[in-house]
């Protein structure tokens, strides 16, 4: 399947985008994970029938543009970035597909504007790790001292870009070389000395301030559409496990439980990621 490269300017920020499937198919908007970018999707994309996926680059990520100023990527600024894209698309409902990080965005997106969501279909992420309302003066001293440290720091200069993929399959979730290779040539940029990451540095700081338990189950509660979420075994139910426990409480999110790691969209579990969002997808009002 041919990919089609798009691009998209909200708010001064240039956003890339890439494509994958018929402009007159049903539509949906896919996010990427935290330092990840659009190459997320390569391999899962081509596998789902009758949509058309556009996946972005998210503020910061791949080819789009960073944010300006010194301020860290809050998670709650994505919404509106997302929504002014559909609007330039001509969508006035779509469906959402997240992994992690965008998988949280997405969820929140779908609370923020119920009416335009179609479905929610989500890998590996629904809710942030959950936070106390006590530990926010210390969360907002940690975004503010981490910014200085992280603005001192020079950026890892490779070579070539065959060493900036070992780097990338062995980061903080082991990686494929074949899925490495994807997200790797679409996150380095050409400097004069070899290549770099393209990523916003600051993506690197924590939060600001976190949203909590309780205001994270009220974007879910006003969700009207069905949730399709994929928990990998050797993903988020190992890293966090109080996970799979917390997502029970909502008994309108449909869950599915397969072998794998985080990326397990973009390893040898696809098909049978890409089955259970095309059984998903199929079923529409």
């Amino acid at each position: 399947m041919q990919v089609q490269q798009l691009t998209f300017e909200v708010d001064g920020l240039q956003f890339a985008a890439q494509a994958w499937g018929n402009p007159e198919h049903f539509p949906v908007l896919a996010l990427h994970g935290w330092l990840d970018n659009s190459a997320s999707f390569f391999a899962l994309a081509p596998l789902l029938n009758k949509v058309y996926i556009v996946a972005l680059d998210m503020a910061g990520h791949g080819q789009t543009s960073h944010r300006p100023g010194s301020f860290p990527y809050n998670i709650w600024e994505d919404v509106a970035e997302i929504f002014a894209i559909a609007d330039q698309l001509g969508w006035q409902k779509f469906a959402l597909l997240g992994h992690s990080r965008g998988a949280i965005i997405a969820t929140i997106a779908a609370g923020t504007f119920p009416e335009r969501i179609s479905q929610l279909a989500l890998i590996e992420g629904l809710l942030p790790e959950p936070t106390r309302s006590e530990d926010t003066p210390a969360q907002l001293a940690s975004s503010i001292n981490t910014i200085k440290s992280q603005s001192q720091k020079t950026l890892s200069i490779y070579p070539d870009i065959a060493i900036a993929i070992k780097a990338r399959e062995r980061g903080m979730f082991p990686l494929s070389h074949i899925a490495a290779k994807a997200l790797t040539e679409r996150g380095l940029r050409k400097i004069h000395n070899g290549y770099q990451w393209s990523t916003d540095q600051r993506l690197m700081v924590p939060s600001a301030v976190k949203l909590l338990p309780e205001q994270m189950a009220a974007f879910i509660a006003r969700i009207t559409c069905p949730i399709a979420l994929i928990l990998a075994d050797d993903g988020m139910p190992k890293i966090f496990p109080k996970y799979v426990d917390s997502i029970k409480s909502y008994s309108k999110v449909a869950v599915t439980h397969m072998p794998g790691g985080h990326h397990l969209h973009m390893e040898q579990e696809v098909a049978e990621v890409a089955a259970v969002f095309n059984t998903f997808f199929a079923i529409r009002d």
